[in-house]
């Protein structure tokens, strides 16, 4: 008989967040939802008053301002939510000050640990405020970051917010040109790096990167130079503009942090979402959006409670940091932890979450597989007791993924796949305090958002596999693209497939049970471990070399993950051996990052395209996968797609 892996006892229901919330917009007349499901349909049905009773439950500290709460709600894009509404984004996450339970707690691969209480951090972020005043910063100014997941990466964004200016960040393990290739878009007044990191046991500098970086990036008028995570100072000193951490907040003492209040979608960071032509898309999201989104996520779907420890596995360049530190304005101590997850079998990390009593802890779905390979069982080696809920994003968690959890990791625990994007900072789906949890499905849609699957024609399916979508505004939607005037770019990406719909570009289905599974990328944006890339950033590093005619490169489902495939025409006389492999690789590690590294450089003879010239992606994915190429009529070389059929390279 198919039975839920873990179900919440009635205790835990009627104890939760949600249940909590169901019951006061009950006893304020908003509605009479009795469960999770009627409560979703409430939020969607009646958005007006779903968001304002979610801001009194979240004590968001600011005005909410006079009704109309929504304004142009039935058009996407358009709507504005709390167009009266002020409020600081870091006011919010700074709200404690001398809370019993640590603000922030680091533990670095090599054992290193640190601890913040939340005097020290409003001590640290008022000197860094006063820091970035003397230099000039404003309300929508940017600042930059190139760095770990560390301690001062939090401070500095706090900083920055409490003032209105605009976030950006990226790991520091990027190239020199996947570096430029965002922030030089976005023209940062302040650059912050960290000058070394540890990964997989071994310290990198990255000093010589951001002395060139600077170079090139003519707009910093003052970069802070962090200490390295791998023991190096003072090496990137030579670099004009640059000044140390240490020294810039020396210069002042701490003080009360300053709040400047603004409106609700003034921007609060930009993140990047690759594309497969042109730079890294520059995606400007709002204070008050991205805020409520991860409050309610935080307090209603993982049901964090002050004092809670809220752990994710990420880096600077990925969503889940953003994700991760909102959790402050929630009471919850922040945890980071910078380096390899698998480093010494994954124990290093995993004596984190013992030592650290961890209370929400989130992963990738790669990591679990690649726990579930090595054969390791942390029940066995942890006390995983504090443990209360496990969160898994980036790629679908297989089934095997979820019994491998609960057969090894922990039997009593609450496991919340969940999936969502950059594109909207935040989840589209994700977990349910009030509900069961089924082998392979994630749990449902989040509060507020009509999520929905859609066939190829923009009809709604109650099963098989379509198009997520999400049918009406949602405030977490971006204020827009940097540097896209008209919307024509932002519009495009979600809005021009199906009318007034935001089309996300993920296949999924419903389940029986009310959940879904998501079955991967629809488009051509590639998904290697949860991180997403744009296949033009590939095209830059490997078109360059002489060798190189052309190329195309896909993402391969391999191993429940996807692994990247790149496709070359070589030049006349150019020959694929093992150097020149070697010799693609290592340019596009160097000018982009390691995760844009191919798995495969197989040849080809010809790349399949359209009428208009376009390469085709997706065609030749869905040629690898077995799949029939829709509207092969459009391309002006179809035969080309016999180069890519059954390539036994790619069965290994």
């Amino acid at each position: 008989m198919n039975m839920p892996l873990w179900s919440p006892n009635p205790l835990q229901i009627a104890d939760c967040n949600m249940a909590r919330f169901m019951a006061n917009v009950r006893e304020a007349g908003l509605s009479d939802a009795t469960d999770s499901a009627s409560l979703h349909r409430f939020s969607i049905d009646a958005p007006e008053a779903f968001w304002p009773a979610l801001w009194e439950y979240c004590g968001i500290i600011g005005e909410i301002g006079g009704a109309p709460f929504i304004v142009d709600g039935n058009k996407m894009p358009g709507a504005r939510f709390f167009p009266a509404a002020k409020l600081n984004f870091a006011e919010n996450l700074l709200r404690s000050k001398d809370g019993a339970s640590p603000a922030i707690i680091f533990g670095g691969e090599d054992g290193t640990r640190r601890e913040l209480s939340w005097e020290d951090l409003h001590a640290r972020v008022s000197q860094m405020q006063q820091a970035f005043k003397a230099m000039g910063v404003q309300r929508g100014d940017r600042v930059a970051a190139m760095m770990p997941n560390a301690p001062e990466a939090i401070i500095a964004f706090l900083a920055a917010a409490s003032l209105g200016a605009v976030w950006s960040s990226c790991s520091p393990d990027f190239g020199v040109q996947g570096v430029l290739d965002r922030f030089g878009q976005i023209e940062p007044k302040v650059f912050i790096a960290c000058e070394g990191y540890r990964f997989n046991g071994k310290g990198h500098s990255v000093a010589d990167r951001i002395v060139e970086v600077l170079d090139q990036l003519p707009t910093v008028e003052k970069a802070i130079l962090v200490p390295g995570l791998d023991g190096t100072t003072g090496t990137a000193a030579r670099a004009e503009r640059a000044l140390e951490w240490d020294a810039v907040l020396g210069e002042f003492k701490a003080g009360d942090v300053e709040f400047t209040r603004l409106a609700f979608d003034h921007p609060v960071y930009i993140l990047f979402s690759s594309g497969t032509t042109g730079a890294p898309k520059c995606i400007v999201h709002s204070a008050g959006g991205a805020l409520m989104q991860h409050m309610k996520e935080h307090q209603l779907h993982c049901d964090v409670r002050p004092g809670d420890r809220l752990f994710y596995f990420t880096t600077c360049g990925w969503m889940m940091w953003n994700w991760l530190v909102s959790g402050l304005a929630s009471g919850a101590t922040v945890l980071l932890y910078d380096g390899a997850p698998m480093y010494d079998n994954a124990k290093r990390l995993f004596d984190f979450v013992e030592a650290e009593r961890i209370s929400v802890f989130g992963t990738s779905a790669k990591f679990i597989d690649a726990l579930r390979n090595a054969g390791l069982c942390p029940r066995e080696t942890h006390d995983l007791s504090s443990v209360r809920m496990i969160c898994s994003t980036g790629s679908p968690l297989v089934p095997e993924g979820f019994d491998y959890v609960y057969e090894n990791i922990k039997a009593d625990v609450h496991l919340a796949s969940i999936a969502g994007g950059t594109d909207i900072v935040s989840c589209f789906v994700l977990g349910n305090p009030m509900l069961p949890v089924w082998r392979g499905e994630v749990q449902g849609p989040g509060l507020g958002l009509a999520v929905d699957v859609f066939d190829d024609d923009g009809n709604p399916m109650s099963s098989g596999k379509g198009e997520l979508v999400c049918t009406r505004s949602f405030p977490s939607m971006p204020v827009g693209f940097w540097n896209d005037p008209d919307g024509r770019k932002y519009f495009g990406a979600y809005f021009s497939r199906f009318d007034n719909v935001w089309h996300h570009g993920d296949f999924a289905e419903w389940t029986e049970h009310g959940g879904m599974i998501i079955h991967g990328r629809s488009d051509a944006t590639l998904n290697p471990g949860g991180v997403r890339i744009g296949t033009a950033e590939i095209y830059r590093q490997v078109e360059q070399l002489p060798e190189i005619s052309e190329a195309l490169v896909i993402g391969q489902d391999w191993d429940h993950d996807v692994r990247v495939v790149l496709f070359v025409v070589l030049s006349e006389g150019g020959v694929l051996d093992d150097d020149l492999r070697a010799r693609i690789k290592a340019a596009i590690r160097k000018g982009a990052s390691p995760r844009h590294v191919p798995a495969k450089v197989l040849e080809v003879n010809d790349i399949p395209r359209t009428k208009s010239g376009k390469v085709t992606e997706l065609a030749v994915r869905d040629v690898v996968h077995g799949r029939a190429v829709k509207n092969k009529e459009a391309l002006a070389n179809p035969e080309a797609l016999e180069f890519f059929k059954e390539r036994p390279e790619l069965a290994v």
